[in-house]
């Protein structure tokens, strides 16, 4: 990742590799432009962003940042995913899960994004890139004389291209390079991790002063059904979600981490936070309600843990695609804080 800072030039530092552990293994570049699908899938989840709430004023660097010269990061070999975490790469569900997350999410994560003005000559960092649109959408702005890293504890789904590196890292345990980013982003990262404030302040040390930290988190204490065929099936969905939360904490994750990242950013020593929430309405054939219905087959067996049976997961899908089912998402918290200078 490129090393320069949004505001001002740099004295010419020694190379972060000269001051730090030896970077783990890059992935060579492979060729992956967005199949169609993925686009269509896109724009069809850009009509159903609701804001529920009006943005602050973006917050952007106050002078544009000077080109950079690449940063080599201090990775080790990432180890077996960790114990808990319920979405492994590894599995043959993986790329629809990153399909739905990117038809549902990407046009709220990338309008946000576009906010903080990232443009030519940043130096970004994507934790936890899981199939890549984001660190894609980055690059694309970034590109030629900035860098996006994108990385992943198991990276194999994402391609390098031009502006686009691509590094297997476990967040938790590898270390980051200090100073070293103008924006880092995480989505659906820290909720998941038992070790989320540690986390988040390695993200911090990891901006330039004046660079920008966006979290893009989940509180799924909140996604109420508002029209069902019937009670029982409002009461099924209800369950439905219940039982994907006990599997969650069960598994480490905090499930209302949303609502409590903008303090802990501010905790973290960041100023300027912005959090925005957003809903969505979900309905049959929507993006939200599609990652639901593959939550019941990529989640099966935590979820037959958790207390469901395969006659009531079945039932439920029937729910979520009934024309007169209509839900509210789980609240959704896009979060930006700015490292002082």
């Amino acid at each position: 990742m490129p090393s320069a800072s949004p505001g001002r030039a740099h004295p010419e530092q020694p190379h972060l590799a000269d001051r730090l552990p030896v970077p783990g293994p890059v992935l060579h570049e492979r060729g992956d432009p967005d199949p169609p699908r993925a686009r269509d899938a896109h724009a069809a989840g850009r009509r159903q962003l609701l804001l529920v709430t009006a943005a602050a004023a973006p917050i952007t660097p106050d002078t544009p940042p000077p080109t950079g010269a690449s940063v080599q990061l201090p990775l080790q070999e990432a180890r077996e995913g960790h114990e808990g975490y319920v979405f492994d790469n590894a599995n043959t569900q993986a790329v629809e899960q990153h399909r739905c997350l990117a038809a549902s999410l990407d046009p709220i994560t990338t309008s946000r994004l576009a906010a903080t003005g990232v443009r030519a000559g940043w130096n970004c960092l994507e934790v936890g890139a899981g199939g890549g649109s984001v660190a894609r959408w980055l690059a694309e702005r970034v590109a030629p004389t900035g860098e996006v890293v994108a990385t992943d504890i198991d990276p194999a789904h994402l391609r390098a291209r031009p502006g686009l590196r691509v590094l297997r890292h476990d967040v938790v345990r590898d270390p980051l390079p200090e100073e070293a980013f103008d924006l880092v982003h995480a989505r659906l990262v820290l909720l998941h991790l038992p070790e989320r404030q540690a986390v988040l302040a390695k993200l911090v040390r990891a901006l330039r002063p004046g660079g920008l930290l966006q979290l893009d988190e989940f509180d799924i204490d909140y996604g109420p059904v508002l029209l069902a065929p019937s009670r029982d099936a409002a009461e099924l969905y209800e369950r439905f979600l219940a039982a994907k939360a006990r599997m969650f904490a069960d598994a480490g994750a905090d499930g209302s981490w949303g609502r409590h990242a903008a303090a802990a950013m501010r905790a973290a020593g960041l100023a300027d936070i912005d959090p925005v929430p957003y809903l969505m309405p979900w309905r049959a054939g929507s993006p939200g309600v599609d990652l639901l219905i593959h939550h019941t087959h990529h989640l099966r067996d935590r979820l037959i843990a958790a207390g469901l049976t395969d006659a009531q997961l079945a039932e439920v899908r029937e729910v979520m695609r009934h024309p007169d089912f209509r839900a509210s998402s789980c609240a959704i918290y896009s979060v930006q804080g700015r490292r002082p200078r």
